[in-house]
């Protein structure tokens, strides 16, 4: 849309034309000062040109709460007024989308210390994320943390599996770095089958398409598989990236929710307790989130990446995030190493403090719209 010329727009004026948007969201502006490249875009040469216009999206609302181009909102509120609403409710509920599971792993004595003295306790990952300097990133890339999360969802799929061989499984990562540390997990301890797409990968759109058609366990994602991704067989997923907007939450959950022909119609999603995301968790039931939107000017040119992504909208940097936090996590589950791994965690730098988890890791379950597996 941003290369097409003159030419091709008067094509709106001498014809009566629809004009189809879908993931609109993307496109931001109530007017050419608040607008992004793309709304801008639509503001100087679709909104008062083109005779129809239908505009489509899965989530109607944008991180950076701008308004989305072309949408009404309520005054003062600044609620989206859709035309059309069907949300996950009513999808579950025909059949067009299975029902989500969402599991929060937690830990219930972590203690905090520095050089053996000083210890801190925390009950909970939320109170040691909210009265301590640990980030969340060191959590979700440490080592102990990883395995756990993904014993879990392995063990799931396995058990899917028995009835759809075929089922596949996703995990979000936040780095590359991350996803190949994931990827050597997955192969080299827990012995799955797996492949990994990133923004950066040339070949990514290709390794979807065989995934999508092969029988491959799991894919790691680095901003690829989040949104328009059509992959019915994937029914598992763990949430291990950084980025913690309820957009990207509820995209990355899509992903899981298509309805194929297999017996088994089994969704289910593995992330931490942070604070954030279950809260993500337990608003599902909303189909558009309270949420406020902001009328001012924005900077119309964000990082872009090859694949038309913004990097700001997937919380990653031109240079990597320091994280001089060292988490020592104390598992209570079997697991066996047959490798060891040669890279250390991505958590684990120089530092005073150490962090261990010496408690039972627990898991909590939401019950979105009366799952059948909850407990």
């Amino acid at each position: 849309m941003l290369f097409f010329n003159k030419d091709f727009w008067s094509l709106l004026k001498r014809n009566r034309v629809l004009v189809i948007f879908d993931e609109v969201h993307h496109c931001s502006g109530s007017s050419l000062e608040n607008a992004n490249s793309w709304g801008e875009e639509i503001i100087l040469n679709i909104q008062n040109h083109a005779a129809f216009t239908l505009a489509l999206t899965g989530t109607p609302w944008r991180s950076d709460k701008t308004p989305i181009v072309m949408a009404r909102y309520s005054d003062p509120e600044g609620r989206i007024q859709c035309d059309f609403a069907y949300g996950l409710k009513e999808a579950t509920r025909d059949h067009v989308c299975r029902v989500p599971n969402i599991v929060l792993v937690d830990n219930e004595h972590l203690v905090l210390s520095e050089d053996d003295e000083d210890k801190k306790i925390f009950k909970s990952l939320q109170d040691l994320l909210s009265h301590s300097d640990i980030t969340y990133h060191a959590v979700i890339t440490n080592d102990s943390a990883m395995k756990h999360v993904l014993s879990l969802a392995i063990s799931r799929l396995e058990s899917i599996r028995e009835d759809n061989p075929d089922a596949g499984g996703l995990i979000v990562a936040s780095s590359v770095q991350h996803a190949l540390l994931i990827l050597h997990i997955l192969k080299g301890i827990f012995n799955q089958s797996a492949v990994l797409v990133s923004y950066k990968d040339p070949k990514a759109v290709k390794t979807i398409e065989d995934f999508r058609a092969n029988s491959i366990k799991w894919i790691v994602s680095v901003g690829m598989v989040s949104e328009g991704t059509d992959i019915p067989r994937l029914q598992v997923c763990c949430h291990l990236s950084r980025v913690k907007t309820e957009l990207y939450f509820r995209q990355v959950l899509g992903r899981i929710l298509r309805i194929n022909k297999a017996s088994n119609q089994e969704a289910w999603l593995y992330t931490f307790a942070e604070p954030q995301l279950t809260e993500f968790a337990h608003r599902l039931k909303e189909d558009v989130p309270e949420c406020i939107v902001v009328f001012d000017a924005m900077d119309k040119h964000p990082t872009q990446t090859n694949t038309g992504i913004t990097l700001e909208g997937l919380g990653l940097t031109s240079s990597p995030i320091r994280d001089f936090q060292k988490l020592i996590f104390s598992r209570n589950i079997p697991i066996t190493d047959k490798v060891t791994l040669s890279s250390p965690s991505l958590s684990e730098h120089t530092h005073t403090e150490v962090l261990q988890f010496l408690g039972r890791f627990r898991e909590r379950m939401v019950n979105v719209f009366d799952s059948p597996f909850q407990n």
